[in-house]
């Protein structure tokens, strides 16, 4: 069940943005394709295969994209030749240096990221107006683009990293993520954070329910912990997110594991109307600002989402209810936040304690003594904070 407007795919805005250049001596434009919000280049020249990396690389880091006019292999090697490059650890400085703070460590992370974001996403692709792309090579990308960008008026250019990523997450979507606790698979669209992280969903899985009857599912993003509680017999979930691309995504998961006449979908701002006895939610883990509009599953910025949550169980859950806060200790380790912070929130919003379940990231990163986060990541415990409301004793 779902009461959002759904559709299968987006439209293509009339505001979108324009990208120029000069061809043949004559000013050209296309629409300007970017899922993370990035403007247009200012500044666009041609490339084909006769561009080195190493011009490319000078050029990609002074502003200049390059629209590329040769063959679409050659453009995939020469982005992994600038990936090289951004990549290309410094020379230590045999010089002391001082210790750098988690925090600071992970600032610096994002600034790395960010920088070479900006500089692999000067390789630029032309895309026709039925989704293809006119070079020498190129593999079909029809259907992988009519799920993120839908249809489309006009001729566009996009960054081949961006192209890239929708490929994959066209593949992703096709195979699924096997989530033994729903039954089956998840389909995960573009733009929608895909359950890879297996500890947390295996949280709800096991935690003992405190109803079967109603729960709502905050921030639903695929649906997948609204199929683990239908897995588990609770008759009927409402799974609210603000995301029109995640409410078609959960509705079509639901669909595929047989769940739909559990599930009621909702597009709202954090809880549905009511009160339930079981409330479920999975905010973004870490409090930044997010960089892009794809980064919004993992940072909560000011942990608006998660304050935002606590703050409304009073009217929503039951007396006798139960919230889970589905929540990693990361942001703890990298300075971006206090246990102490955490616990004072859960004290202004009326709630308290009744057990934490815990359990320990599995996933590579965790135990990749090479990522610049490693000391912080090592660390990261994932946890589910069972709370309930605090109870008014004013009638003693």
């Amino acid at each position: 069940m779902t009461d959002h407007s759904s559709s299968n795919s987006p439209s293509v805005s009339n505001t979108a943005p324009t990208i120029h250049w000069m061809e043949n001596d004559s000013p050209q434009s296309a629409l300007w394709r970017s899922e993370n919000g990035s403007p247009p280049p200012k500044h666009v020249v041609l490339a084909d295969d006769t561009l080195n990396a190493d011009a490319a690389y000078r050029l990609a880091c002074e502003g200049t994209a390059l629209l590329w006019r040769g063959d679409y292999q050659n453009a995939r090697q020469l982005l992994q030749a600038l990936g090289r490059r951004i990549d290309k650890k410094p020379k230590k400085n045999k010089m002391a240096t001082a210790p750098v703070s988690a925090k600071d460590a992970f600032n610096l992370h994002r600034q790395a990221q960010a920088q070479r974001a900006r500089v692999l996403g000067m390789l630029l692709l032309p895309l026709n107006m039925d989704h293809s792309i006119p070079l020498r090579r190129a593999p079909d990308v029809h259907a992988a683009c009519f799920e993120a960008y839908g249809t489309a008026d006009a001729d566009a250019v996009v960054s081949l990293r961006e192209m890239l990523g929708l490929i994959g997450a066209h593949e992703w979507r096709k195979k699924g993520v096997d989530v033994p606790a729903t039954g089956g698979r998840i389909h995960p669209y573009y733009g929608v954070f895909s359950p890879v992280r297996g500890e947390y969903i295996e949280l709800v899985a096991q935690a003992p329910l405190p109803s079967k009857t109603q729960a709502f599912d905050i921030g639903t993003g695929t649906g997948v912990l609204a199929a683990v509680l239908a897995k588990r017999g609770v008759q009927h979930i409402v799974a609210t997110d603000l995301n029109p691309r995640a409410l078609d995504c959960a509705l079509e998961n639901m669909n595929r594991l047989g769940f739909a006449y559990q599930v009621e979908l909702k597009q709202t701002d954090l809880f549905p109307e009511g009160r339930a006895p079981l409330i479920v939610c999975n905010p973004p883990w870490l409090p930044a600002r997010p960089n892009a509009a794809i980064e919004h599953a993992l940072y909560d910025f000011n942990s608006q989402m998660l304050q935002g949550f606590l703050n409304g169980l009073q009217q929503h859950l039951t007396d006798d209810g139960e919230a889970w806060l589905i929540l990693s200790d990361l942001a703890e380790h990298l300075g971006l936040r206090t246990r102490e912070e955490l616990l004072g929130w859960f004290a202004h919003a009326g709630v308290k304690i009744i057990a934490r379940h815990d359990a320990r990231p599995k996933h590579g990163k965790a135990f990749d003594k090479d990522d610049p986060l490693h000391q912080a990541r090592s660390k990261e415990i994932t946890s589910l904070w069972r709370l309930s409301l605090e109870c008014d004793d004013t009638s003693l």
